[in-house]
């Protein structure tokens, strides 16, 4: 009687648990697979989102340390993934399809993808795949190229103020430029803005040798910034002709300032050189190339050679700006060296000494150099004849 008791409790026992068992059928989908870059390598703490098609219900998973994912609660139904690191979206697939129980793996291989993007795409365009991934590995560069530069933008900002204030801080924007012309070697701009920021702060040192030390550096930056100017990186975009005016005027500022550090260092040929470049390459900026010209001349000359050529950059000077009074000013200086004297000291200078103090004086009665435009006018025996209300005279007797 008891072995018929407990038959019976024993096989309601198994029936209850057939029917728990019935219960428990899952009405979801499971989800596991590797995910893993161009490379090859595995995509760690990367974000893999799954969303629904039909109702927008969304699963957010996580890659392991071996770019494994794995989800056992997705409902059946078809789904867009997505697969993002660090904010940015690697991959992306629609239509993916979750059934009840145990999917098949669902691996994100980022290189096969790629491969198969590439064919595609050759196949389309009627071009070889190799031409393809060249295309894309350059659209890559430019794409990390313009991300530098939009860092090197910020820096500049900050390098802007550095060199505002009173004083400039000089150190900071050369160690600043320094660290951005590392970064992005093939930009001749920032190679003259490092160039310049040492030709300025050299005239800040008063230790002689540091003063070279700066002015070297300043020589050999804006050389480069040269260049990379005139001759462009393979792969550069064409200039348009805006562009290539403006890249003139570019080229000319970076000749003006290395004359300015080759002078410095006393190499005078390159120096007169490089005024002469700006000068013909920018016309209407020549003005001034010619001034820095005839300014470095001046300061070098040690015989009559000297001043002669000094004299006529200061008359291009004139020719291309005719306002420019200073150009007139130093012009006269030059010419009255020149200056010779007979037996009873009357001095006699070359033709147009006393018609460029005359101009200087006309541009500017007050000038900076006003007395002493007049007082080598006094020294050749004439007077001031200017259309600013002063008397015309005739030589004196």
């Amino acid at each position: 009687m008891k072995k018929a008791i407990l038959s019976a409790i024993l096989a309601a026992g198994l029936v209850s648990i057939g029917a728990a068992s019935g219960l428990a059928q899952s009405t979801f989908g499971t989800v596991h697979g590797v995910c893993k870059d161009a490379q090859g390598t595995p995509i760690t703490d990367a974000q893999i989102v799954w969303q629904n098609q039909d109702n927008g219900r969304t699963y957010k998973l996580k890659t392991d340390k071996k770019g494994s994912f794995f989800s056992l609660g997705l409902e059946p139904g078809k789904y867009t993934v997505t697969l993002s690191k660090d904010g940015k979206v690697l991959d992306t697939q629609k239509n993916v399809a979750i059934d009840l129980g145990d999917n098949p793996a669902y691996d994100i291989d980022l290189k096969a993808a790629q491969e198969q993007s590439i064919q595609q795409a050759a196949k389309q365009q009627g071009v070889s795949a190799e031409q393809i991934k060249q295309q894309q590995e350059q659209q890559a560069k430019a794409e990390q190229y313009n991300e530098k530069i939009k860092d090197v933008n910020g820096k500049l900002t900050q390098v802007n103020e550095m060199l505002k204030a009173q004083p400039p801080q000089y150190d900071q924007a050369i160690a600043s430029l320094t660290e951005i012309a590392q970064a992005v070697p093939n930009e001749d701009v920032i190679w003259y803005r490092l160039g310049s920021a040492y030709l300025d702060s050299a005239k800040t040192q008063t230790d002689a040798a540091e003063r070279t030390k700066r002015n070297t550096e300043a020589y050999n930056d804006l050389q480069k910034a040269v260049e990379l100017r005139k001759n462009p990186p393979q792969g550069t975009a064409t200039k348009t002709p805006a562009n290539q005016a403006q890249d003139a005027q570019k080229l000319a500022a970076y000749y003006d300032n290395l004359g300015a550090a080759a002078a410095r260092l006393n190499k005078v040929d390159e120096a007169m050189n490089d005024y002469k470049q700006a000068a013909q390459i920018n016309p209407a900026n020549a003005g001034s190339y010619y001034f820095n010209l005839g300014a470095i001349l001046t300061n070098t000359a040690t015989d009559a050679n000297g001043k002669k050529a000094a004299a006529e950059a200061f008359d291009k000077a004139i020719q291309a700006d005719p306002t420019k009074a200073d150009a007139y000013y130093w012009k006269g200086s030059n010419l009255i060296a020149l200056s010779t004297s007979d037996s009873s000291g009357k001095l006699s200078a070359p033709e147009g000494t006393a018609e460029a103090f005359q101009k200087y004086l006309d541009l500017q009665p007050s000038g900076p150099h006003a007395e002493e435009a007049k007082q080598m006018l006094a020294a050749l025996n004439q007077t001031v004849e200017s259309s600013y209300g002063t008397k015309k005279a005739t030589k004196k007797k």
